[in-house]
């Protein structure tokens, strides 16, 4: 699961540009790849099975600089911390005591974590498509083209202001619902918020080197 979240963390990066409130959902998308280098908020996360029976739910907070360094924290209803570096993902687990690492290549493979970059190569492993509105949003969707990745099928909600849901369907049926608030576009962060050392005692699993 902690990977999972690693994931939406960095995808989510690619969507919190307010755009004019006239575009179309790839016209926000667009917006965001010429404008918007870090961000930062708060969120609420939902899991639903195959049978839309609520999971699970969580909240925290979220900072982002473009390209690969993010900084994921949930506070309930279990404290879990996801950082990456910009070449690593670390996932610390406070209750289990336990690091576990992957590089960041290996982490986010072609998965929706991909458009963090930004490039036309990674808009590439995505067949994007404007969906039109729906409850007063303007809803994009991204279907990744290899289909061995984690999701099928990703879908972002936006008003003038920016994100405010979006929703991620996985290879299991389980649907992720994230709503965001407080969402800043482009503050100074402090570059410490995208380093991590393993706390004293953690066991540490994975690709440290």
């Amino acid at each position: 699961m902690g990977l999972r979240v690693a994931l939406l963390a960095a995808f989510l990066s690619a969507f919190l540009a307010p755009p004019p409130a006239f575009a179309s959902s790839l016209d926000r998308f667009s917006e965001f790849i010429s404008g918007t280098t870090t961000a930062r908020g708060e969120f609420e996360q939902q899991i639903f099975d195959a049978n839309r029976k609520l999971i699970q739910e969580s909240r925290g907070v979220l900072a982002f600089s473009r390209p690969g360094k993010f900084r994921w924290s949930y506070s309930k209803p279990y404290p879990q911390l996801i950082v990456g570096d910009g070449s690593k993902v670390w996932i610390y687990d406070e209750d289990l005591k336990q690091v576990t690492v992957k590089k960041l290549g290996q982490a986010l493979g072609s998965t929706p974590a991909a458009l963090l970059a930004g490039n036309n190569e990674a808009m590439r492993s995505f067949v994007l498509a404007d969906k039109g509105t729906k409850d007063g949003l303007e809803w994009l969707e991204a279907l990744p083209r290899d289909k061995d990745g984690n999701f099928e099928r990703i879908r972002m909600g936006f008003s003038a202001s920016g994100l405010q849901t979006m929703e991620l369907v996985d290879s299991f049926g389980q649907t992720t619902l994230l709503r965001f608030k407080s969402l800043e576009r482009n503050p100074r962060l402090d570059p410490s918020l995208f380093r991590f050392s393993p706390p004293k005692g953690a066991d540490v699993i994975g690709d440290v080197n």
